[in-house]
């Protein structure tokens, strides 16, 4: 077990989503791809749990494992008492899915797609219409509901998928990476939508590659590397165990990066981090504002010019560059089969 994985409190309540050493492996053109390797998961009802990695950690895998859309090698996963691999169907009518890409039928109504989820849930065709009429009022999405979805922006189409994924009213609610490819309003608008249904009771597993909305939406987080979960926790736990502030200083001269070094180790909680062409020198530290002033005392004193200076949140990179001592890094191959099974 990593050194940073949390135990539950006793005082949780059972987990809705369970897996235990859950492994996948891939074949590909440079041989086995290992997109999870003995991966466990944990989310005790109506909290919010979510997968922080980048493109290829195993995130998106585990969904479709946990989702019943393939299988894994071995392990075990139960959701909400069921056996994912026993009862697929009854683990399918119990839960609520909305992947990467918005599952939406661009030539219908965004009411007429919804209906049409709910007769594939095989509900009533009155129960069908009241319900789409009732999600498409909850997302906001009144105005556009008798328009084709074909001319609804992308924030829309989100809204109209997540909506989707609540028809049958689950208890169990898996996001992928809900705000990709989303401007940044349409994301926080998102974030608001997600909050209220996890206020109403829903237990939710999410994906993303953002710290932030992790920050936003999660109760717990556990950070994925090639297929495992190496370090798991509240966001507040991640970001003590990494800094929770950047100082960044950007030379005028990359002589003077020796001594800019040695100043921002005096002040910092670790190792400072060259970056670009030597000159953009950083370090974690404590208190952002009180470390930013005494480093910049310190570099005006030794006649350090800087171009730029700063503190900043930690970001996924720092993430893994201090649990790795990598920064996150996408693996196109892994991604690429991710995608395409």
């Amino acid at each position: 077990m990593s050194p940073f994985l949390q135990p539950a409190s006793p005082m949780q309540s059972a987990p809705l989503i369970h897996a235990e050493g859950l492994t996948k492996v891939y074949s590909s053109k440079s041989g086995p791809v290992r997109a999870l390797d003995g991966l466990d998961i944990s989310v005790p009802q109506g909290t919010v749990t979510a997968l922080l990695g980048p493109n290829g950690a195993g995130k998106t895998t585990a969904v479709k494992v946990l989702t019943t859309l393939i299988r894994a090698d071995s392990g075990t996963a139960v959701i909400d008492g069921l056996d994912v691999i026993a009862d697929p169907k009854a683990v399918r009518r119990a839960i609520g899915v909305s992947g990467q890409y918005a599952a939406v039928d661009e030539n219908l109504t965004g009411l007429e797609n919804l209906d049409m989820v709910g007769r594939l849930y095989h509900l009533p065709g009155r129960q069908a219409k009241e319900r789409a009429a009732e999600l498409i009022d909850m997302f906001e999405l009144t105005e556009a509901r008798n328009r084709p979805v074909k001319g609804y922006s992308g924030g829309m189409r989100r809204r109209l998928d997540l909506a989707g994924a609540l028809v049958n009213q689950p208890r169990v609610l898996f996001l992928d990476e809900p705000t990709t490819g989303l401007d940044p309003r349409s994301r926080i608008a998102l974030w608001g939508v997600i909050k209220d249904l996890v206020a109403r009771g829903t237990t939710l597993l999410l994906t993303t590659q953002y710290l932030e909305e992790a920050d936003q939406l999660a109760d717990r987080v556990a950070v994925i590397d090639n297929g495992k979960v190496i370090a798991e926790g509240t966001s507040d736990d991640l970001k003590a165990q990494i800094g929770g502030h950047r100082v960044a200083v950007a030379l005028v001269d990359q002589a003077d990066a020796e001594s800019a070094a040695a100043i921002l180790a005096r002040h910092g909680s670790g190792e400072p981090h060259a970056s670009g062409d030597g000159r953009t020198l950083e370090v974690a530290v404590i208190d952002g504002p009180a470390a930013l002033q005494r480093v910049l005392g310190e570099l005006d004193a030794a006649g350090v010019e800087l171009h730029d200076a700063g503190i900043r949140r930690p970001t996924l990179d720092d993430v893994f560059l201090q649990l790795t001592g990598r920064p996150a890094e996408e693996d196109a191959e892994t991604e690429k089969e991710e995608a395409h099974r």
